[in-house]
């Protein structure tokens, strides 16, 4: 019963240093870009209390989302939305644990240790409420080239190099959809590592590295 007690408690020491780490990390910024440049590119940081998406316009002078993300591919295929949601996650959350009381021990296991697939959640607004959950700011247009970029080179591409929309029946709305993505999911890297590399990338606010959302949150402030 010994190599129980030493299990327990290296699991404990794990934790205690796995968010000591987090809490540390996600406070300490990482290098923005100065303000140097004109920032007038509206972007949102959508959080429902647990992941986080980013949020750019549908389309501008750089760029239609709704080329890449077609609105025909959500069940309402609204074409007057004016804003795209995109979130990064395990793709096993995110067609079998549309609630938390859904989780089950596989899903859980395969995600935390990284071995399952990951997908990209896109949703469809045509406007958004900024307050606890919702963050307003703007960017560049250097800063949006670079965040856009960082999406487009985490979709997984079919051989006509479009991104691979996922069949399913798991929708949460009328108005998104799921592709197949890049990368690994797991303790280390969750939906809001990845929204944060993807904020650190483009030069804009962010934490050293975080796994929670109040991670992302905490650098646009109300």
């Amino acid at each position: 019963m010994i190599w129980i007690g030493y299990f327990l408690l290296s699991l404990l020491v794990f934790a205690i240093l796995y968010f000591c780490a987090e809490f540390m990390l996600s406070r300490t910024p990482a290098k923005a870009a100065k303000q140097a440049d004109e920032r007038h590119i509206p972007v949102y940081l959508l959080s429902n209390g647990v992941h986080t998406d980013i949020v750019l316009p549908v389309r501008n002078e750089q760029i239609d989302w709704s080329t890449v993300f077609p609105y025909a591919h959500t069940l309402g295929g609204d074409t007057s939305q004016n804003w795209m949601a995109i979130g990064w996650g395990d793709k096993g959350f995110y067609l079998n644990t549309p609630e938390w009381k859904d989780l089950s021990l596989k899903t859980a296991l395969v995600a935390g240790f990284g071995l399952g697939e990951t997908a990209l959640h896109v949703t469809y607004y045509k406007q958004l409420q900024t307050g606890e959950h919702c963050r307003l700011t703007r960017v560049s247009e250097k800063q949006y080239a670079l965040l856009s970029n960082y999406v487009l080179a985490n979709i997984e591409k079919d051989r006509a190099g479009q991104a691979m929309l996922i069949a399913t029946n798991a929708q949460y709305s009328q108005d998104d959809a799921f592709y197949e993505a890049k990368g690994a999911y797991s303790l280390f890297f969750s939906c809001n590592t990845w929204t944060n590399n993807a904020l650190k990338t483009a030069q804009m606010p962010a934490g050293v590295w975080t796994v929670f959302s109040s991670g992302i949150l905490r650098h646009y402030p109300l």
